[in-house]
């Protein structure tokens, strides 16, 4: 069993955390979900899933985990704009833990300077970006980076995403 930290505020993409949650926890793995206020509940920006945050940023440490997770959405551009998540996200890639990043969740990770020289995908909106970010971006439902880093762009590859997420977890 794994113990994974999931970074996430509000107006995460509702279905980008909970299918790889719910995909996470039968498995036996544990999701921590991780914000600014331990107690807090955040909402989706569909408006269909609600998440009541397990710990504060200030409460908690990398070194405690397994995994990173990052849902999408707009909640990784609101988390990148803080040195706390920055710092916490860049620890994992540091140290070649696994990290699963959907959609928009790769920005937290370009603003922790940890994509460079990575193949990765993300939504389309920010594949210039990844690109600018010495990322050799690829268009596809997931990729799997040096058996650490599983990025996907978008819910129509959550299948996918799960799917290598888990693997990568049990390897």
């Amino acid at each position: 069993m794994s113990k994974i930290a999931c970074v996430i505020t509000s107006e995460f993409e509702d279905v980008e955390y909970t299918q790889p949650n719910e995909a996470f926890t039968k498995e036996g793995h544990e999701v921590t979900t991780i914000e600014w206020e331990a107690g807090k509940e955040v909402t989706g920006k569909q408006g269909q899933a609600t998440v009541k945050i397990d710990a504060s940023i200030d409460d908690v440490k990398p070194e405690d985990f397994d995994a990173l997770f990052i849902p999408g959405g707009f909640s990784p551009d609101q988390l990148r704009g803080d040195e706390k998540f920055v710092s916490f996200a860049k620890h994992f890639m540091d140290q070649d833990k696994p990290v699963f990043a959907i959609c928009h969740g790769p920005q937290l990770l370009i603003t922790a300077k940890s994509l460079e020289g990575r193949t990765a995908t993300g939504f389309k909106s920010i594949a210039v970006d990844m690109e600018y970010a010495g990322v050799n971006y690829k268009d596809q439902e997931v990729v799997v980076c040096q058996n650490q880093l599983v990025t996907s762009r978008q819910p129509d590859d959550i299948p996918a995403f799960n799917h290598e997420a888990i693997k990568l977890l049990e390897a």
